[in-house]
């Protein structure tokens, strides 16, 4: 699909994709910052004439007599043009999803571009199978990470994503200029507006995700366990940790950034969001056996809470407010939690293996450990 057609309805098409699935029309028109009359129009257009009714475009007639076959060649080629990282299963899955009732197997379309010179020499190696693993439901986890820096005309962009564990679903693609935690936060609140809060979020080490050794935590770890989202790390030196979202950055460099960014950044977004619609709603995916990763995604029932709950603990927790230097008291000893907690109240409860030992909880994360045999 030509990207000028995806940038004029792809929030139309993610918007009524959504409804199809989640059901809650009123709460996704609000997300959306769209009044339930266009949400409905557009809902109702979608139902009685498909894509077409979202699309100002004439569709092709399945059938052409005498030229199907080259029908279908020309749309082969015009595909992998488009996407010239899709190979034969995945050009066959989409055209026969949404061009054609019957579409060529896919060592057929393989032929077709071997003739064309659109084969790459590397494309015809077998690969190992290797065995997945996936959480049992959307948002139950969420990896997020840089993909590295590329050239941009403003110097280097820094490409965020934000990946939907179970369905492979992005949530958040942008082209960031810089690493800051601002910049990192500013995508999240759109983006958990739209879409919901997370169980759980898996990120890389480093700022701004965290730190090794004795400061493993960061600001924007403290405000997303504020959400009540769960954090976790990644293995250091082991990027499979996060092999999902590693694995989306090799087909974010091969479909679409290559080695540097040649638009301007706000041209950039564009493409960025462009981009992210063809992922979700139109590329095969094999790991999902050739299905679109919003075949399995639905927003989370978590909304964003634009205003803070109060933090409160259980009865029996000895709860300490963070000092300067991540300092808590506690019987009459100090002790040294990560300092990104200094000013918040911390839950201090009895390890159940050790009489000595006391974990340390923020809201329901548990931060750290405090061993009243060694004082500080």
């Amino acid at each position: 699909m030509p990207w000028k057609e995806v940038r004029m309805t792809a929030l139309r098409k993610e918007f009524v994709s959504l409804v199809m699935r989640n059901g809650n029309i009123s709460e996704l028109c609000r997300r959306f910052n769209i009044s339930r009359k266009t949400g409905y129009k557009w809902l109702g257009r979608y139902l009685a004439n498909g894509e077409a009714g979202l699309l100002n475009r004439s569709r092709r007639p399945e059938h052409s007599p005498r030229k199907v076959t080259s029908e279908i060649e020309e749309a082969v080629v015009t595909l992998r043009r488009e996407h010239p990282a899709w190979g034969g299963r995945k050009i066959r899955t989409y055209l026969f999803e949404h061009r054609f009732n019957q579409a060529p197997a896919a060592s057929s379309i393989t032929g077709i571009l071997r003739r064309n010179g659109l084969l790459n020499s590397d494309e015809s190696s077998k690969h190992k199978a290797f065995k997945r693993f996936e959480r049992g439901q959307p948002n139950e986890l969420w990896q997020m990470d840089f993909k590295g820096h590329v050239a941009c005309p403003e110097g280097r962009c820094h490409p965020l994503t934000i990946l939907d564990d179970h369905s492979r679903y992005v949530v958040g693609l942008h082209p960031c200029l810089d690493e800051r935690t601002e910049t990192v936060q500013s995508v999240l609140l759109n983006t958990f507006r739209i879409y919901g809060l997370p169980n759980q979020m898996l990120m890389d080490n480093g700022s701004p995700w965290g730190f090794n050794g004795t400061q493993p935590y960061t600001r924007l770890n403290v405000w997303l366990i504020r959400l009540g989202i769960l954090i976790s790390h990644s293995r250091p030196r082991h990027p499979q940790t996060m092999g999902k979202d590693e694995r989306f950055h090799r087909t974010l460099k091969a479909e679409l950034i290559g080695d540097s960014i040649p638009w301007p950044n706000r041209q950039a977004k564009d493409r960025f969001e462009d981009y992210r619609f063809v992922y979700n709603h139109h590329r095969p995916h094999e790991a999902l056996g050739m299905k679109v990763p919003a075949s399995r995604y639905k927003i989370s029932n978590r909304t964003f809470p634009e205003a803070l709950p109060s933090i409160e603990y259980a009865p029996q927790d000895f709860v300490r407010k963070v000092q300067q230097k991540g300092i808590v008291h506690f019987r009459g000893k100090e002790f040294r939690i990560p300092m990104a907690f200094m000013g918040q109240p911390v839950a201090l409860r009895p390890n159940p293996d050790s009489d000595c030992i006391f974990d340390v909880f923020y809201i329901r994360q548990l931060v750290n450990h405090i061993d009243l045999s060694k004082p500080l």
